[in-house]
C-alpha cells in the first residue's frame, strides 16, 4: 500500500490496486475565514496550500468522507470530484447531504462493506470530549482489509477512548492513520488526537506503524509536528510514528 499525505486530513491511500481519497479538503489556502474561538484569529483556512494540482488528488477509485465538517470535505472538492464516483460516507443523513451535492454514487459504511474485492469496515470515533462532543458531531473511521496487504486503520477525527481500544484489539492492524494536531477551541478541550492519545495508540499497537496526519493546516491546531516528534523521542516510540510533511508518502 501507499499513503500519500495531501493536506490536513486528507490523505490518498492505494490499497490492493486500488486509489481511495480519504476527507478532501481541496479548496485554495486561505479560502475560509478562521475557526471562531480559537487560536490564529488573523489567518484564513486552509493555512497552507496544497502541495500537489487537484487533478492528481482526485485521480482515484473511491472518496471516502468520515464526517462532513469543512475540513474534511469542501466546496472545491464538491466541485471537483467528479459527480459519478463511488463516495463512501458514514450515516444515511451524510449521505442526504452528499447526494444534494449532486453525488449520484453514494454508500453507506457498514461494518462489512466490499469495494472491488477491499473489505471497508466502520469504526466508531468521538470528535471531542464532554460537553464539546454533542456541537463536534457524528464521525466514523475505517479499516481496510484484503488478503495481499498489510491491515490499515483510518482511524478520522477522533480522541482515544474505549472504541480505539476495541477496534485495534479487533482488527489487529499493522499501519494506523490518526488525526494528531490535538485541534481545539478556547474552550471544551481536545477535538481529535493530541500526544497523549497517540501514545496510548502506540501502547495498545505497540508493533505498529502510525501516521499523524491533520497537523498545521486548519488554524485552531495546538499540537506542531516537531513537538510531536520530540514527545515521541522523549517516550521512547519515534521508531514507530511517522510525521509526514504534506506532500511526502509511504510505501508498506
Amino acid at each position: 500500500m501507499n499513503i500519500h499525505q495531501i493536506r490536513n486530513a486528507t490523505i490518498v491511500v492505494e490499497y490492493a490496486g486500488k486509489k481511495f481519497l480519504i476527507d478532501p479538503m481541496l479548496s485554495e489556502k486561505g479560502t475560509y475565514p478562521p475557526f471562531p474561538n480559537s487560536l490564529r484569529q488573523d489567518q484564513n483556512n486552509p493555512l497552507v496550500s496544497l502541495p500537489t494540482s487537484i487533478e492528481e488528488i482526485i485521480n482515484v477509485d473511491a472518496v471516502i468522507v468520515t464526517h462532513l465538517h469543512l475540513d474534511h470535505f469542501d466546496d472545491a472538492a464538491k466541485e471537483a470530484l467528479p459527480k459519478e464516483i463511488k463516495m463512501f460516507v458514514q450515516n444515511e443523513e451524510d449521505a442526504g447531504e452528499v447526494k444534494k451535492a449532486g453525488f449520484q454514487n453514494v454508500e453507506v459504511l457498514q461494518e462489512d462493506t466490499a469495494f472491488e474485492g477491499i473489505q471497508l469496515i466502520k469504526t466508531k470515533g468521538e470528535h471531542g470530549r464532554g460537553e464539546i462532543l454533542k456541537l463536534a458531531g457524528l464521525v466514523c473511521g475505517v479499516v481496510f482489509k484484503h488478503q495481499d496487504e498489510k491491515t490499515l486503520y483510518v482511524a478520522g477525527d477522533t480522541i482515544w477512548y474505549e472504541a480505539i481500544q476495541e477496534a485495534l484489539d479487533a482488527h489487529k492492524p499493522e499501519i494506523i492513520v490518526v488525526n494528531g494536531g490535538d485541534n481545539q477551541f478556547l474552550e471544551g478541550g481536545s477535538l481529535v488526537m493530541g500526544k497523549d492519545d497517540i501514545y496510548e495508540v502506540h501502547k495498545a499497537a505497540p508493533h505498529a506503524k502510525i501516521i499523524s496526519v491533520h497537523m498545521e493546516a486548519v488554524n485552531h491546531w495546538t499540537l506542531s509536528r516537531q513537538e510531536l516528534k520530540s514527545f515521541t523521542e522523549e517516550k521512547g516510540f519515534s521508531a514507530s510514528l511517522l510525521v509526514p510533511e504534506d506532500g511526502e508518502s509511504y510505501t508498506f
